[in-house]
């Protein structure tokens, strides 16, 4: 019996060193397959955090421009997208707040709809706009010219009316148009400060200022503003731009107004010019211009376009002689509507000596030709319009990105192409085409019977 007892130890001792093994071999097992694990979930999560810190932090850095040595960062680029296409959407949705009608908002905003539908194109002039910008940074910087916050501040409550408590700067009054009186009485060649254009149009005349009186603009207070900014804030924020992208945007507008006056300075922008004022008549045939110059060596320039200004309007008479008067016009405004040789009557020829007659092509290829016989009724040194002053000043800004262009190295790099934002998203509702508004359609009626029954 104790051979048997101590049989069965020694088994169950064996079957127990056998269940150890057997449990340490699935322990360690176990133990490798979570170490496994643990590698794969390791390099798993290494792999997506260094796609994130790819993606978040080393890709926006990446250049999508060189500009003379300073790049333009891809994250920066992509902000100033998204600005754009909340600016266009924002407007347009304005638009339709206050017209109530989308065809209308359509027609004033079909190139911006466009481009908010074409994001290469958009993207590419985002980006040239923002080499432009950093070439005027860049020219700015060598003139010492600076935007501070504060002035970054002001510009912006100006946008909102909002002068810091203050009237806003008056615009210059405008000068009163005068409308010359026909009369058969020569006109005496007094200076006259500005004059309406006639009803007979010069060729290609080019569109002017008018004598109205902008509106002023009405100061807001403070708390009115700060209302109105944060809610425009509140907007953009929605689709994703932030208040420094928006700040930025205001910053490169100041620049670029800053350094416009400097080259101004620079360059010495002329605020004087020499303007003339002429008389015009104007004819469609050579033979009847040629006529009335002979009718001018007799009764002299004044009388006969007198008598043609004051002739009443016949829409039978063979005539087509029409008189019109320019007042205070530069050589530039004469030549571009009129061409140059018009041009060199007015300021070439003596005060008050009528011209030969001249040939003015038509504007466009195919048009008629007209004939003009003009003559100098004053010249003078007279102030530049300051639109045309600033437009001098801005074109010299323009002038300098475009040689910067040429001569230096300014390079758009491909990585843009594949990283073009698409937010925010244009409303479908702006894409819609508008209903046709339906023709009303009058029914003709039947012919009344005659006597004979007919």
């Amino acid at each position: 019996m104790s051979k048997k007892r101590n049989v069965k130890a020694e088994e169950s001792e064996r079957q127990s060193r056998k269940e150890v093994l057997r449990a340490r071999r699935q322990s360690e097992q176990s133990r490798q397959i979570r170490i496994v694990i643990a590698i794969v979930l390791g390099i798993i999560l290494l792999v997506f955090g260094v796609a994130l810190v790819n993606e978040y932090l080393l890709v926006p850095n990446q250049p999508v421009a060189n500009v003379r040595g300073e790049e333009i960062a891809l994250g920066d680029w992509q902000d100033r997208v998204r600005y754009q296409r909340a600016q266009f959407i924002i407007n347009m949705e304005d638009q339709l707040e206050s017209f109530g009608d989308v065809g209308l908002v359509q027609q004033f905003n079909g190139q911006q709809i466009q481009l908010l539908q074409d994001g290469q194109e958009l993207g590419r002039l985002v980006l040239e706009q923002m080499v432009d910008e950093t070439i005027i940074r860049q020219e700015a910087a060598k003139r010492n010219i600076t935007v501070s916050s504060a002035e970054i501040d002001a510009a912006i409550g100006e946008q909102f009316s909002y002068y810091g408590g203050e009237a806003p700067t008056p615009l210059p009054t405008p000068t009163q148009t005068i409308m010359p009186t026909p009369s058969l009485t020569p006109i005496p060649t007094a200076v006259i400060t500005e004059a309406l254009p006639t009803q007979t149009p010069l060729p290609t005349p080019t569109v002017g200022p008018t004598g109205t009186p902008l509106p002023t603009a009405t100061p807001v207070s403070s708390e009115s503003f700060q209302e109105s900014l944060d809610a425009l804030l509140g907007r953009y924020r929605k689709v994703g731009v932030s208040e420094a992208t928006f700040r930025s945007a205001v910053e490169a507008q100041l620049y670029r107004e800053k350094l416009a006056e400097a080259l101004g300075e620079e360059q010495g922008v002329a605020t004087e010019e020499e303007q003339a004022s002429a008389y015009f008549l104007i004819f469609d045939t050579q033979e009847e211009a040629d006529a009335t110059l002979a009718q001018i060596g007799v009764d002299g320039f004044l009388t006969v376009w007198n008598t043609v200004r004051s002739a009443s309007f016949d829409a039978n008479r063979e005539s087509t002689a029409s008189a019109n008067e320019q007042l205070w016009r530069p050589r530039e405004q004469y030549e571009s509507n009129l061409g140059a040789d018009v041009a060199a009557a007015i300021f070439d020829e003596p005060i008050n000596t009528p011209s030969g007659v001249i040939e003015v092509p038509g504007a466009a290829e195919g048009d008629p030709s007209q004939f003009i016989i003009t003559m100098a009724s004053g010249r003078e040194i007279r102030p530049v319009a300051e639109t045309t002053i600033s437009n001098a000043k801005f074109q010299l800004v323009s002038d300098l990105i475009t040689t910067v262009r040429n001569t230096e190295t300014v390079e758009l790099l491909s990585l843009w192409r594949t990283r073009v934002p698409g937010q925010p998203i244009l409303d479908p509702k702006f894409l819609v085409q508008p209903t046709p508004v339906p023709t009303e359609v009058i029914p003709t009626p039947e012919p009344l019977p005659t006597d004979d029954g007919t």
